[in-house]
């Protein structure tokens, strides 16, 4: 449904186009079940307050979207849960202490909480409705003051924590806390393998997140991995100087400015590969427009797969 939109709309909203699995979804959603139901009933009893209990329950909500959605993500992983939970408790608890303007002492919460996570390098977005809960919860969180970060916050953390570990150890592709991944040696050697293929290394991977200089759901290893599946990808799926046929539509399967689709035009089939000749046409993105002259191989190696146009966008031809 997703590939239906816009290119340019679908980059504004920021849609990713993250396909999983139907089984994972399922996972995730029954995990996220079973750490809710058993927080929410730790609350209720802590608290006595069905209302306060409501309240706590939406930061731990947050959370487990990370932790059984998202269970690879450094933002999801137990130092990220729980510290940020515990030290947005604690900035909530003090602003709700000392500051007498309700406003004022909830934006300063959720602000030095975020500050603080930074800090503590322990971010983790759910830690911002803890510390506005503390501001906000009414007086059954205004009467346990720094109580408030034992029970209930880290008893509802410890609770999600182990829900989420052993939700999560009973199916190989998911790996929670990352440390436990069920990687094999020979994963390990293949990734080292590409790296070293595309001239690059680790150290290359953590220069290029510094210089980005912003937090990114994702970490160094997993980065490395995805390089070494796109690269074996890559590998796999280059186009086959015969699958280069007259009047048909290929695109180089790049992003931004170097994507571009070429058209085949007219073609010259010869026995000898070096005399095997197509023309093509720019009919889309760079070079828009603009003719060329190649061998079939060489054509084979620019594009990546066929495609055709439909109503509104151009489309892989599966």
């Amino acid at each position: 449904m997703w590939r239906r939109f816009p290119v340019g709309l679908r980059a504004w909203l920021g849609i990713e186009l993250n396909p999983v699995r139907s089984t994972e979804r399922l996972v995730s959603a029954v995990g996220g079940f079973l750490g809710i139901f058993l927080v929410v009933i730790a609350s209720g009893y802590l608290l006595g307050d069905k209302e306060a209990a409501l309240l706590i329950v939406g930061s731990m909500g947050a959370s487990a979207v990370l932790l059984f959605a998202v269970p690879h993500g450094p933002l999801s992983q137990p130092w990220a849960l729980i510290g940020g939970h515990t030290v947005s408790a604690f900035v909530g608890v003090a602003c709700a202490l000392l500051v007498p303007n309700l406003y004022v002492a909830a934006a300063l919460a959720v602000g030095l909480a975020i500050g603080a996570m930074h800090v503590l390098r322990c971010i983790h977005p759910p830690g911002g409705a803890t510390a506005l809960t503390a501001v906000i919860g009414g007086p059954a969180v205004h009467a346990l003051g720094f109580q408030f970060l034992f029970t209930p916050v880290l008893v509802n953390v410890a609770i999600i924590l182990g829900t989420a570990i052993g939700v999560n150890y009973f199916f190989a592709w998911r790996r929670y806390p990352a440390v436990l991944a069920r990687k094999k040696s020979t994963d390990s050697e293949t990734e080292k393998k590409h790296l070293a293929e595309g001239n690059l290394s680790h150290s290359d991977l953590e220069y290029a997140m510094r210089q980005i200089n912003s937090v990114l759901d994702v970490s160094e290893d997993d980065l490395a991995r995805i390089y070494s599946i796109a690269a074996q990808h890559s590998k796999r799926a280059r186009l086959e100087p015969w699958q280069v046929r007259l009047h048909h539509f290929y695109s180089n399967g790049r992003y931004g400015e170097d994507w571009a689709i070429r058209e085949v035009v007219d073609e010259s089939p010869h026995a000898d590969a070096e005399k095997d000749m197509v023309i093509f046409k720019a009919v889309a993105g760079k070079g828009r427009r603009r003719s060329g002259v190649s061998t079939r191989g060489e054509f084979a190696r620019w594009a990546r797969y066929e495609v055709f146009r439909d109503e509104t966008s151009w489309q892989r031809k599966s």
